[in-house]
């Protein structure tokens, strides 16, 4: 099948040479873009890289280089609702999803569209974030994996004290009283990467990594993305839950956590691993949310385990996708 390339901003992405990027359409009849790398040589298999919520392929060049360097083809995707995939509200900075499982649509065409490209074998997943979320269910849902690895999964949402019922609150009684749509309180349409200054960020304490995504966005605002909707933060609870209660997959796993993560529940992660029997938590100290983006020192042993972690797991498995 010949796939419609798609854009892909290199002169701000820092990514290895030679990347390319299609148009996909999903089942449901999305519109999401996709992105690879090869290595040269015989690749040791594909890393598909799964982003967070209000993230876009070019700001996981610098991942996709550090693979390409150990010998891994990379890809990554632009989920439905962000990056330049199709966004889902008239007000495009709002993220939005009817249901957390449509973006399990995402995660079949883009197997199929690995399966044809006949990217290298084994495959392996990445998921940070949001994309920890999503991971989980496709690991669970599609058997073609011979590992995964997280970093700062969102298998839990952290609120502080004060917030956290007004956000359940908002999540499960803003929708039928027709505020789905709209953001929760407190919460910005404005991308917090572009607004919030270094100094006081949550996602990374390395100045040169944070300016990077400033300057993404600065070049191609069409990038941005601000505050979920009430429907995705409903839809997210539900999942998050969902992701608790699954039996661990039997698949080697290895999952890095921040001390200082602010973003997802850091317990939620620590209870999910412990009930992981080939699974592996590291925890960063004094690590932030991005793990893969804090300072070379921080994050070039990250990419060291999880080329190990996978190197290890090299058993190619077909893929047999969910029906």
């Amino acid at each position: 099948m010949e796939y419609a390339p798609a854009p892909l901003y290199e002169d701000v992405a820092g990514g290895p040479a030679g990347g390319v990027a299609h148009w996909l359409e999903t089942e449901d009849g999305k519109r999401i873009r996709v992105a690879h790398w090869l290595p040269e040589g015989e690749a040791q298999g594909t890393v598909l890289l799964f982003p967070g919520r209000t993230e876009y392929i070019e700001k996981y060049g610098d991942a996709a280089s550090e693979f390409i360097r150990r010998g891994f083809a990379a890809l990554a995707v632009d989920w439905r609702g962000q990056g330049l995939a199709d966004r889902l509200l008239e007000d495009r900075r709002v993220g939005h999803v009817e249901k957390f499982t449509d973006y399990q649509h995402d995660v079949r065409v883009v197997l199929t569209y690995a399966a044809e490209l006949d990217l290298p074998k084994p495959w392996y997943v990445i998921g940070h974030s949001m994309g920890g979320a999503i991971g989980l269910r496709a690991v669970v849902e599609n058997k073609c994996f011979s590992a995964c690895g997280f970093t700062g999964p969102m298998w839990g949402i952290y609120f502080s004290p004060i917030m956290k019922p007004l956000s359940r609150v908002t999540a499960y009684w803003g929708p039928r009283i027709g505020l789905g749509e709209k953001t929760p309180p407190t919460t910005s349409r404005e991308s917090y990467v572009a607004s919030q200054p270094f100094e006081g960020n949550v996602l990374t304490r390395d100045p040169d990594m944070y300016k990077l995504m400033q300057d993404q966005l600065a070049a191609y605002p069409e990038l941005a993305l601000g505050a979920p909707s009430t429907i995705w933060l409903r839809e997210a609870l539900d999942e998050c839950a969902w992701a608790m209660e699954q039996t661990a997959p039997d698949i080697p796993c290895l999952t890095f956590l921040g001390s200082h993560e602010q973003i997802v529940d850091r317990n939620a992660i620590r209870d999910r691993m412990a009930n992981w029997p080939t699974g592996t938590l590291v925890e960063i100290p004094d690590g932030e949310h991005e793990v893969m983006m804090e300072a070379p020192q921080v994050r070039g042993p990250v990419f060291d385990q999880l080329a190990e972690h996978f190197a290890a797991a090299r058993s190619a498995r077909p893929c047999e996708p969910a029906v």
